[in-house]
């Protein structure tokens, strides 16, 4: 690992599949998790590169390009320095450990918002990319879940942190970000958005299956894009369809598969005053055994004054987050 700290963090962007070392120093007592959907976040040259050749067309898998509409417009994310500077202060306010983080062109653009994190990113060519900003100091190692894609990679793959990996505090940290426009439809209906996110679904319980089997502690972290107090109690419907996602994943079986919504807001997670209500899509979904180590009350949300939403270009999504006592 590099001694200079810049170089350190480009390491760490870098090091998929390998582990990234802390510096030696005293072990925490606590983690502070947290997920933020940082909509379309990207450095303001590669924004402006993009921009200049963007397309009337959602992004392909591979693709490297922007769509018209965010490239200018009302809708457009051109960002300035300013706004730049107004994120990396609501980071600060969230005090965070690890952030997953979603709609993020990697490391570059992240480190615009998180000076002095490590990152983990997938890599996907595509301008929005799911991962992890880490606090320096915390041993990790990092890879991607590319199933989460489902075949060509035509949705966003999931980022597979290893927090403390070979020691007893070890724990596995999958940040996501599925599907979006099925916040709270049936999955079974006939909408590409919701049958996409439907195929997506068994792949995630894979990856919980497979951690729970083993017993370690783990988590699911990100932008679910659906609404988990909307949803029915049963998974399947009379036929076997599914029909949820919460209680398919939450089914208790294995064991440490019993899971727990850390961040269970239900009717109103507006970002600021003036947004219209809304039910939480971002969530922090974690196993039996790390549900214990929750701290009781630590959820918090860190909302925008509204006079930060007219001013500067901040997101669509504000970020939310939980303590871990560790063991």
């Amino acid at each position: 690992m590099p001694a200079d700290p810049r170089r350190r963090l480009a390491a760490a962007g870098a090091c998929l599949a390998l582990l990234c070392a802390a510096q030696a120093g005293a072990q925490p007592r606590s983690l502070r998790l947290a997920t933020w959907n940082l909509q379309w976040l990207i450095a303001p040259e590669t924004f402006e590169r993009l921009a200049a050749s963007c397309r009337d067309e959602p992004p392909g898998s591979e693709g490297r390009w922007i769509p018209c509409d965010i490239a200018a417009g009302e809708r457009a994310m051109r960002r300035t320095a300013a706004d730049f500077a107004k994120l990396r202060e609501y980071a600060g306010r969230l005090d965070a450990d690890v952030v997953a983080l979603q709609e993020v062109d990697g490391p570059q653009a992240a480190r615009l918002v998180f000076p002095d994190h490590d990152f983990c990113f997938t890599r996907r060519v595509h301008v929005q990319n799911v991962g992890f900003a880490i606090r320096p100091g915390l041993p990790f190692r990092c890879a991607d879940y590319p199933d989460l894609g489902l075949e060509a990679s035509r949705v966003r793959w999931g980022a597979d942190l290893t927090l403390f990996p070979g020691s007893q505090r070890e724990i596995r940290v999958l940040a996501v970000h599925l599907k979006s426009g099925c916040h709270g439809e049936r999955l079974t209906s006939e909408r590409g958005d919701c049958r996409t996110l439907a195929e997506q679904v068994p792949v995630l319980e894979r990856w919980i299956d497979a951690r729970a089997r083993k017993g370690v502690l783990f988590a699911v972290v990100g932008d679910f894009n659906r609404r988990f107090s909307s949803e029915r109690r049963q998974a399947r419907d009379r036929f076997g369809r599914l029909t949820a996602m919460w209680p398919e994943l939450d089914d208790g079986s294995p064991p440490e598969a019993d899971l727990t919504d850390a961040t269970p807001l239900r009717r109103d997670a507006r970002c600021f005053a003036q947004a219209s209500r809304r039910a939480a899509i971002d969530h922090i979904v974690v196993s039996r055994s790390l549900a214990a180590r929750l701290a009781p009350g630590s959820m918090r949300r860190v909302t925008y004054a509204t006079a930060d939403v007219r001013r500067f270009r901040l997101s669509d999504h504000c970020p939310v987050a939980v303590t871990l006592e560790l063991p």
